[in-house]
C-alpha cells in the first residue's frame, strides 16, 4: 500500500471515508474538523498528496497560495473574517501533526488567545 493509499485525507478525498466538505475543486478540498477547537475549525487540504509543509518542493509552492485563498474565502462565508481567525500548519510530531498530508487549519468563531 502506498503512502497516499494509506492516507486518511486521500481516502476522504476519494470518497472511501465520509467528510463534511465545505469546498472542493481540482486543487484542494476543505472539510470540517471532527474534533473542533473552536466554533469554526476547517481543514484545507491539497488534492495532491504532499506529506508535510517541510517536504514541499519548489514546484509545489503555489499550493500554499491556493490554500490561503480558500481559507480567506471560507472565513468570509463562515462569518469570521471581520472578528479574526487563525491559520495554522503543523509540521512533525512536536507540532502534533497527526495526519501526514499537508493541511491548513482555519480556526475562529471565538477569542483564541495566544498560541505557542
Amino acid at each position: 500500500m502506498t503512502e497516499s493509499e494509506d492516507c486518511l485525507f486521500c481516502r476522504i478525498r476519494d470518497g472511501e471515508i465520509p467528510g463534511e466538505f465545505v469546498h472542493r475543486d481540482d486543487k484542494a478540498f476543505a472539510i470540517r474538523d471532527i474534533s473542533p477547537r473552536a466554533p469554526v475549525h476547517i481543514l484545507i487540504i491539497p488534492t495532491e498528496h504532499i506529506p508535510s509543509v517541510g517536504e514541499i518542493t519548489d514546484a509545489q509552492l503555489p499550493v500554499m497560495g491556493t490554500l490561503t485563498g480558500i481559507a480567506n474565502r471560507l472565513a468570509k462565508s463562515e462569518g469570521i473574517s471581520e472578528s479574526g481567525y487563525r491559520l495554522a500548519i503543523n509540521n512533525g510530531p512536536d507540532a502534533h501533526m497527526t495526519v501526514p498530508h499537508l493541511h491548513m487549519h482555519l480556526i475562529g468563531g471565538r477569542s483564541l488567545g495566544a498560541e505557542g
